[in-house]
């Protein structure tokens, strides 16, 4: 075998690892997310239901102030068996989340989630009220309004957000270090990973693989500028995509 090879592996497994990371954590907040910036950014029917939402956002917003490596402690208490969430976990035969990559996901999710509600939310915001007002007269189905109007509307801030939860992701440490730990193939990645090297005074590898994180960095900061440039240009803020249609009835 050849004496590259374990060098490889030693840069290559990390990198995959944190790729998939970032590429789960973004797609869970598609997922979820997306629908919470929209009930967010919506008019609140009660005082009480706006005094939630802005609980709700404050608390979104606390991975923001919150130094890496206090939000990760917490977590790894409350996944831990020793809690009531890693009891009920263990219970339920789904098996404590710390120090694995299941654990990685979670705490990439709550530590990214601000990162990727902040544009969405915003374009959210930006949707005219005419365009609203017409898709509430004319689609009385709230998820087919949703789908059908205000998703394309906020595209922009969807794109914008994915691709910055996706490179906040690569980039963690303090999290990571402290939910996951260092187990290769599991919840190494890369971050830990260059660590690692630097405390072996292996600065060549270290560098390689920075280099790499660098290169990486450089493509999807060119693209946040550029959906950013769009965004503040307006010609994206505002889509062609028209209301539903209201369906008309068959002539006899």
């Amino acid at each position: 075998m050849s004496p590259l090879s374990p060098q490889l592996s030693d840069m290559l497994l990390p990198l995959w690892l944190s790729l998939k990371l970032a590429a789960i954590t973004t797609l869970c907040l598609l997922l979820f997310a997306t629908p919470l910036a929209y009930w967010l950014a919506r008019p609140s029917s009660s005082n009480l239901i706006a005094r939630v939402k802005i609980m709700l956002m404050g608390i979104i917003a606390m991975p923001l102030v919150l130094p890496p490596t206090v939000l990760g402690f917490y977590l790894l208490l409350l996944l831990s068996p020793n809690f009531a969430l890693g009891k009920w976990l263990m219970a339920h035969d789904i098996g404590a989340l710390a120090f694995t990559f299941k654990g990685l996901v979670v705490g990439s999710i709550i530590y990214s989630l601000p990162f990727y509600m902040q544009p969405v939310y915003a374009q959210f915001l930006r949707i005219p009220k005419s365009v609203s007002d017409m898709a509430l007269l004319l689609e009385p189905s709230r998820l087919r309004r949703f789908t059908a109007v205000s998703l394309p509307q906020a595209k922009t801030g969807i794109i914008l957000g994915s691709l910055i939860s996706f490179a906040h992701t690569i980039g963690e440490f303090g999290v990571v270090l402290m939910i996951g730990g260092s187990i290769a193939g599991e919840t190494k990645v890369i971050s830990i990973a260059i660590y690692e090297q630097v405390e072996a005074l292996n600065y060549d590898m270290a560098h390689t693989m920075s280099l790499l994180l660098v290169l990486l960095g450089i493509i999807l900061v060119g693209l946040i500028a550029s959906i950013n440039r769009q965004v503040n240009e307006g010609s994206l803020t505002t889509t062609n995509h028209s209301p539903p249609k209201p369906k008309s009835k068959p002539k006899r």
